[in-house]
């Protein structure tokens, strides 16, 4: 990252890349938050500079944005943030922790979030706005869409599609060339062992289509 970087949001997932972005080394000018009762609050020393207005100071192109907001379920929200900023001229920064290990052929998109200990074998690609969350495994030719999380310790064998705009918990394991359609919620410690279509909500072992 050759810019300064904006933190959009200032929650949980926000402290996590502050924290890789400080060990990178990287200029932080703060944080932008909806809460404007967070103005002059910090998470590790960095401030929360202002609300969304405040950007107004720093064009695009003086400064990278990164995408402070994680999920827990469809990651609607960093979709949202995302497009918009995007839609006003802004660039997102890729946000890479050193400890990951990451084969030399991944297609990387814009403001993509690989976290500690993540492997990305041969083969992969990230979409735009997905996260790569600790400690999960992502094994060759696997196909990551865009605004997906894929939660921590989460294993996907090789030959995995996940479509856009969906949420892997915690835990969930797939099984080699499964295919997880866009917009869904699979629920953490899952064990997917087959095909699960679009806009559905899954869990168990094996995951079941519950909703």
């Amino acid at each position: 990252m050759t810019q300064p970087v904006i933190i959009l949001g200032g929650g949980g997932h926000a402290k996590v890349l502050i924290s890789v972005l400080q060990q990178l080394s990287v200029d932080i000018i703060g944080i932008v938050d909806a809460d404007s009762k967070k103005i002059g609050s910090k998470l590790l020393n960095i401030a929360v500079i202002g609300t969304e207005d405040i950007l107004v100071k720093y064009p695009p192109g003086s400064v990278q944005l990164v995408n402070g907001l994680g999920s827990i379920r469809r990651p609607e929200a960093r979709k949202r943030i995302f497009k918009k900023f995007k839609k006003t001229g802004y660039e997102f920064a890729n946000v890479v922790h050193q400890s990951c290990v990451i084969a030399d052929d991944i297609v990387f998109g814009e403001g993509v979030q690989i976290m500690a200990g993540a492997v990305l074998q041969p083969g992969c690609s990230i979409g735009d706005n997905a996260v790569v969350n600790t400690n999960s495994s992502i094994d060759h030719d696997c196909k990551i869409g865009d605004h997906v999380h894929v939660a921590p310790g989460v294993i996907l064998s090789g030959g995995v599609v996940i479509g856009s705009e969906t949420h892997i918990g915690a835990g969930c394991v797939a099984i080699q060339g499964i295919e997880v359609g866009s917009r869904c919620l699979i629920g953490a410690g899952s064990l997917m062992l087959q095909n699960i279509p679009s806009d559905v909500t899954a869990y168990g072992s094996p995951a079941k289509v519950i909703l």
